[in-house]
């Protein structure tokens, strides 16, 4: 016969045949079984036995109090097996258990647990891509938490899945504790992180019209090469596949392929898990046409014609379902120019699968009233919110307008703060009502600035500059110049706030010191030191205004002997107090990478409001971008300007000494009017270039950033007039040109730019320069 009281059954975790086994003996007891539990354990007692007293044992860290709290039986309660069940079930759901046992014994329920350790620290040892910090933010066992052995298993699988995300595959993560008295134990993961899972190849299955060399230049997975070290678009990431397969998509339904679809993206892991070979599975299909274009609108008053102009899709082009979403995006924003704020425009395709066109009908809807609800910011790190939020023309609660929500997408993405912008829609607190996703990703806004040039005559030019346009995370732009070169010794700092009292206002202070060996250029020394004020303020969403003031003082010292009579008579110092504006407008599609459109900067200054100088200047700059074809890119800029002396001459300071990055081909001050018996440049009053640049595919691959381009340099430069006697000024107002191969690479250290001139036309008196190279890092 069993004992009904003092006996204790162990719950074992053997599974089903105890559990018979204790059903068994209950049946020959005639006493109710309790259910075993895994991993703890409860005492046979005859139901309907009154609970006197329960003792708590081998608690250190938790109250008796705040055990029983967990528990279904109390004191004074009936003794009931399936309570006691409830109650060891509760108890190790806290966490706060690695064992419980229970036992009735003479009216005393007895509550013997086992506590789980506190994490004391947390540590990882082997880790070196991966920071800690990183680590830490993964991981969800944190000092002072309870131990559990299933939270450390949890924390495993999120290391691991984070090397995962970076590339390493072959990456173990072990965990060891180490015990401390009073229960606390330092939990150690011992991280082996294995090298980079590489791309060993990337194939295509299916693919006629494009081959796999062109069709991986499309995707950002790239197979891995000896040159790719400071590259991780060589390492597999399944978020990056899968956005492989979209660019893939977007290419071919943007060259005419309708119908074509991803059949599958399979990366395989080879034998020794060094590397993946990837495939892509497609579909090509027939190339389309674009058949009938239809515009239907059902709003009132709507300028039809004016709204057939923004159409681009063309009846009897290749389909190209970019077009379609340019067309859909320029008609919605005319429709709100005119008053529609929330008209829809959707694209209706009908295709013809024999003829192989596809007609397009856009139609024009008033759409419903949607309210913007709240807008999040997230990813910036450095940047403050507020700095992104002024960029936005929607704020919390306005009517939804997405022509106003491309536009400042595309106006954070002109702060170059950032590496990624993404603008997304999710619904709100209500139907109508939206939410506004901005994801960003900071980039570098600093910059350390190295240049160095070799010329014809194997001089050089070295300049250092260090810049941060983002200033503390708040918009603010400081740019500070030192050089300390045989030539110039430079002190420059500039501070802009482009949102000034919080406004859409510009302001900014300058102050500056130079001193400058012109004696190659014209056979004299020049001392320049002052400051300045900018304030600047938008005219329209395209055009901007800037007023400034500035202060010098210029001294022009060391006058060479032979020098120019032009140059001794500039000998001495001036002040100069200049009022000056500029005016800029920007039409441009995309204010990093343009493909299209153009801007325009018009600048003239004053001086004569006091100071010893007086004169007018004026100069103009105009940029012109046009795609030709995809990654050809036409630029043409044209650069004038002009000065003129208001009752006097024209100092040498003040004028235009050009050439350098101004004028490839020619040294800094090669070209324009020059004494020909000294030698020395005395500068232009007028100068007109223009420069026409073509950008084109080079073969490299674009993940590494590297830009080519071929130009033509040409302008007039001269006009040197009311110079002293004794001088023989050549200036001939004549004709230059020079071409040659422009590389631009955007390196991990920085851009870097390389120009290879020949020039085709100068004159007798200017200094050529046949290569010019500039680099810089950015922090």
């Amino acid at each position: 016969m069993i004992r009904l009281a003092g006996y204790l059954t162990r719950v074992s975790t053997f599974g089903g045949k105890v559990a018979l086994m204790f059903a068994a003996l209950a049946l020959l007891s005639q006493v109710p079984a309790v259910s075993p539990l895994l991993g703890g354990s409860a005492a046979f007692a005859a139901n309907g036995d009154m609970v006197r007293k329960i003792e708590v044992e081998g608690n250190q860290r938790i109250e008796r109090e705040t055990v029983l709290t967990y528990m279904t039986i109390s004191e004074g309660m009936v003794y009931e097996g399936a309570r006691v069940d409830e109650s060891l079930k509760r108890l190790f759901a806290t966490g706060l258990f690695a064992d419980i046992a229970m036992r009735f014994d003479d009216g005393t329920l007895i509550v013997t647990v086992v506590e789980n350790p506190i994490i004391n620290r947390v540590a990882y040892e082997g880790t070196s891509a991966i920071k800690e910090e990183d680590l830490n933010n993964e991981v969800q066992l944190k000092p002072r938490t309870i131990y559990t052995r299933a939270k450390v298993q949890a924390d495993v699988t999120r290391i691991i899945e984070l090397y995962r995300r970076g590339g390493r595959f072959a990456a173990t993560v072990e965990p060891k504790v180490i015990r401390l008295p009073q229960n606390r134990i330092d939990l150690v993961f011992e991280i082996n992180e294995g090298p980079k899972t590489k791309i060993a190849s990337i194939s295509f299955l299916g693919n006629t019209a494009f081959s796999d060399g062109k069709l991986r230049e499309i995707i950002s997975t790239g197979e891995s090469a000896w040159w790719k070290f400071l590259s991780s678009s060589d390492s597999y990431d399944p978020d990056r596949l899968t956005y492989d397969r979209e660019l893939l998509r977007r290419f071919y339904l943007s060259h005419g392929y309708a119908d074509f679809r991803v059949v599958s993206g399979v990366a395989d892991l080879n034998r020794d898990n060094s590397a993946f070979n990837i495939t892509f599975t497609v579909e090509e299909g027939p190339i389309y046409n674009f058949g009938k274009i239809t515009l239907k609108s059902n709003l009132k008053n709507l300028k039809q014609g004016e709204l057939e102009e923004k159409i681009v899709t063309v009846e009897g082009e290749t389909y190209n379902a970019q077009l379609i979403d340019k067309t859909t995006d320029a008609l919605t924003y005319a429709a709100g120019t005119q008053g529609y704020a929330f008209a829809q425009v959707r694209p209706r395709a009908k295709r013809d699968r024999e003829k192989h066109v596809v007609d397009i009908s856009y139609v024009i809807a008033e759409g419903p009233r949607v309210y913007v609800d709240r807008i999040n910011i997230t990813g910036n790190v450095r940047t403050l919110d507020r700095v992104i939020r002024r960029q936005m023309k929607l704020v919390e609660g306005d009517a939804f307008n997405k022509v106003l929500l491309d536009k400042s997408e595309k106006d954070i993405r002109a702060l170059q703060y950032f590496s990624k912008v993404e603008v997304t829609q999710s619904p709100g607190t209500a139907e109508d009502r939206t939410n506004i996703n901005v994801a960003v990703q900071e980039q570098s806004t600093g910059s350390l600035s190295l240049s160095f040039g070799f010329s014809s005559v194997d001089s050089a030019i070295l300049g250092v500059s260090l810049n941060e346009r983002n200033f503390l995370g708040r918009g603010l732009q400081l740019g500070t110049s030192v050089s300390v070169s045989a030539r110039q010794q430079l002190i420059q700092f500039q501070y802009t706030d482009p949102f000034f009292l919080d406004r859409d206002l510009v302001g900014g202070v300058d102050l500056f010191v130079t001193e400058t060996d012109y004696q190659d250029e014209a056979s004299f020394d020049s001392r320049t030191q002052g400051f300045g004020f900018r304030f600047g303020f938008p005219l329209s969403d395209n055009s901007r205004f800037l007023a400034r003031y500035q202060l010098r003082r210029e001294e022009i010292t060391n006058v060479a002997a032979t020098a120019s009579a032009a140059v001794k008579a500039a000998e001495g110092q001036e002040t100069r107090s200049i009022i000056g504006y500029d005016y800029y407008l920007d039409f441009r599609n995309d204010p990093v990478d343009p493909t299209g459109g153009w801007d325009f900067l018009l600048s003239q200054d004053y001086a004569g409001i006091g100071g010893t100088v007086n004169y007018l200047s004026q100069e103009l700059l105009v940029h012109g971008y046009y795609g030709i074809a995809e990654d050809w890119i036409l630029t043409q800029s044209f650069d004038m300007g002009y000065i003129f002396g208001i009752g006097e001459d024209i100092r040498l300071n003040d004028r235009f000494f050009k050439g350098g990055s101004d004028f490839r081909g020619f040294e800094s001050g090669g070209i324009g009017p020059r004494d020909l018996l000294t030698g020395d440049a005395v500068g232009a009053e007028a100068y007109l270039f223009g420069t026409t640049e073509m950008t084109f595919p080079n073969g490299i691959p674009d993940a590494l950033g590297i830009r080519t381009s071929v130009f033509f340099d040409y302008g007039l430069i001269g006009k040197a007039e009311d110079q002293p006697a004794g001088t023989n000024i050549k200036d001939d107002f004549a004709p230059r040109l020079s071409t040659g191969i422009s590389v631009n690479w955007k390196s991990p250290f920085g851009p870097v730019r390389l120009d290879f001139a020949k020039v085709l036309t100068s004159e007798d008196y200017d200094k050529e320069e046949s290569f010019r190279f500039s680099a810089g890092t950015s922090f």
